[in-house]
């Protein structure tokens, strides 16, 4: 759902509405004001629940299509109002109805165009005009990534299973290594290797391993993986990852009721060319 194409399309479909309920219908600018109102969301509503954008997206087009029903009916009853008073004449809007109008149209739109760049990022002339050139052929992101939540603090119970998670993996006294088993470079698929040794040196076989690679700046581009063990505590995958960079490593192992977690990062170079 473009929010740039839904809002003015509603708002010119009140807009329709309103004139065609006053100019066949001869309904008084209140009257059709309102009937342009609850049109507009018994016709919008069913259709949020069915595609969904999120609550904020809803709120705001709701929002947007009330206002616009209110302003219908300010500015053409004032209209009528000053008509009836005035037998005769033909008076103008009334400059202050309008301006509060004005402003609110004004900042509507400004607003959707802050969720739009939030959500899509800016389009890619813009962005090639506002945001700084790169020293490599890489994409730049604009769009915001998502919220990250790791306040332990606040939530005390996952930060006392935390601290309970360390203070056992730290007894348990497995040695993990991990690593690519050759360059990695961006669109290119390399092995990966994770080899797990328990305090003895033996090798921790039998688990299950799976992980993924974050990108801090677009959660979208996020790698799940799963390893299979090749060899007694040696678990490997073919992963691909598709831009060069920074990229953090979440990684789970997994035997019985045991579990091992490792946080790491890597750097993904360039594509060869």
């Amino acid at each position: 759902m473009n929010i740039l194409l839904t809002i003015p399309l509603g708002i010119f479909a009140q807009l329709l509405l309103f004139v065609l309920l006053q100019r066949v219908f001869r309904l008084h600018a209140k009257a059709a004001a309102l009937m342009v109102g609850l049109s507009v969301l018994a016709l919008y509503i069913p259709y949020a629940i069915l595609v969904w954008p999120g609550a904020d997206v809803v709120a705001m087009h709701v929002a947007i299509y009330l206002v616009t029903a209110y302003a219908l009916g300010l500015i053409f009853g004032h209209r009528e109002s000053r008509m009836d008073d005035v037998r005769g004449s033909r008076p103008g809007f009334h400059w202050g109805p309008t301006l509060i109008v004005a402003f609110f149209v004004v900042l509507v739109l400004f607003d959707s165009v802050l969720v739009v760049i939030a959500t899509q990022g800016l389009p890619e002339p813009i962005a090639r005009l506002l945001l700084p050139a790169t020293d490599r052929q890489r994409e730049i992101t604009s769009a915001f990534p998502g919220v990250v939540d790791n306040d332990f603090q606040k939530k005390e119970a996952l930060y006392n299973a935390y601290l309970e998670q360390v203070r056992r993996q730290h007894e348990r006294g497995w040695v993990v290594h991990k690593g690519w088993l050759s360059a990695a470079h961006a669109g290119q698929t390399a092995k990966f290797q994770v080899t797990v040794n328990d305090r003895d040196g033996k090798a921790v076989t039998g688990a299950v391993v799976q992980g993924g690679f974050l990108r801090a700046a677009d959660t979208r581009l996020d790698q799940r993986f799963a390893l299979a063990e090749t060899a007694p505590g040696v678990y490997q995958s073919a992963l691909t990852l598709p831009l060069p960079g920074v990229w953090n490593l979440v990684l789970e192992i997994r035997r019985g009721e045991e579990l091992h977690e490792v946080r790491a990062a890597t750097t993904v170079a360039d594509a060869d060319h």
